[in-house]
């Protein structure tokens, strides 16, 4: 059984020869706008303006590794204040109200880590494309 297309059926052929300065051209606009060769000399004799397809991202590797290392030092000031607080527990600490404000840190500390994934989350999850 044969896989059918929503294409129109296209039997002509149209063949063409080209200098090597020509040629070079064409290729490196069919890479620059990801297109075939079919498909982008269809859109020059329909007399469609040819356009690349850009996709376009806010976030790169750069930024996604400060933010991992971000997160890590958030991770690792997180863990010196909870040692901290479990000492002041332990010692039965003549400062009651530090050793609270040490565990609001704490609070404060993994709620901002939490803010900061869930913007990357987002901004990654909103990769658009856009036509030029």
């Amino acid at each position: 059984m044969r896989k059918r297309y929503n294409t129109p059926h296209r039997s002509r052929v149209v063949k063409t020869r080209m200098t090597e300065e020509e040629y070079a051209e064409f290729a490196e606009r069919l890479s620059a706008y990801n297109m075939s060769q079919a498909e982008f000399i269809r859109q020059a004799i329909t007399g469609a303006a040819i356009r690349p397809i850009i996709t376009v991202s806010p976030v790169n590797d750069e930024l996604l590794a400060a933010v991992g290392k971000l997160t890590a030092e958030y991770g690792r000031i997180g863990g010196n204040l909870n040692q901290i607080a479990r000492t002041l527990n332990e010692w039965h600490s003549p400062y009651p109200q530090l050793a609270g404000e040490v565990r609001a840190a704490v609070s404060d500390l993994a709620a901002l880590k939490f803010e900061v994934l869930q913007k990357v989350g987002d901004a990654v999850g909103n990769i658009q494309t856009y036509q030029l």
